[in-house]
């Protein structure tokens, strides 16, 4: 584990994805906690602040590792949203997904907590009909959790 990527603060998952260790610690907590702050926020539907988490966490990891395919995948899953909810963008919005689905690719299926089969489907549902989306919330941990307080909080502080 890298140091920059410790958080003793950050807590256990519901269940065992991948990134969570036999020893009781995330292998990289910085990037559990982008990921459930972006993933609250994105199911809140604040789509730029749920990219910015992401954004910010990934340039923790270097080309190529797992964990930057990963937050760039999801950076585009967020950016996608962005493009189709807010600006009635579905071309953008197809372009995005398709890059995250590349990104997706070999990841492993629960990472972090993200059902990355369901993210995987419904993006590429949406390519076809971005009507998917609507309604759509991102599971993390089983649930489909939505933001409080401190996750606008942790993406106002990233600015």
């Amino acid at each position: 584990m890298d140091d920059h990527t410790r958080d003793p603060s950050v807590g256990p998952p519901a269940g065992d994805p991948t990134g969570w260790r036999d020893d009781g610690q995330w292998e990289h907590a910085t990037l559990r906690r982008a990921t459930v702050h972006g993933v609250r926020l994105y199911n809140a539907g604040e789509f730029h602040e749920s990219h910015d988490c992401f954004e910010d966490e990934w340039y923790n990891y270097g080309r190529g590792t797992t964990e930057s395919k990963f937050l760039h995948g999801m950076v585009q899953v967020a950016a996608g949203a962005y493009k189709h909810f807010d600006f009635e963008d579905d071309d953008g919005m197809r372009s995005l997904f398709d890059t995250a689905l590349q990104y997706f690719h070999g990841v492993p299926r629960d990472f972090y907590g993200v059902d990355l089969p369901e993210v995987r489907t419904t993006l590429t549902n949406a390519l076809n009909d971005p009507e998917a989306l609507h309604g759509w919330r991102i599971p993390l941990d089983g649930d489909r959790p939505s933001a409080h307080d401190e996750d606008f909080a942790y993406a106002a502080a990233l600015e």
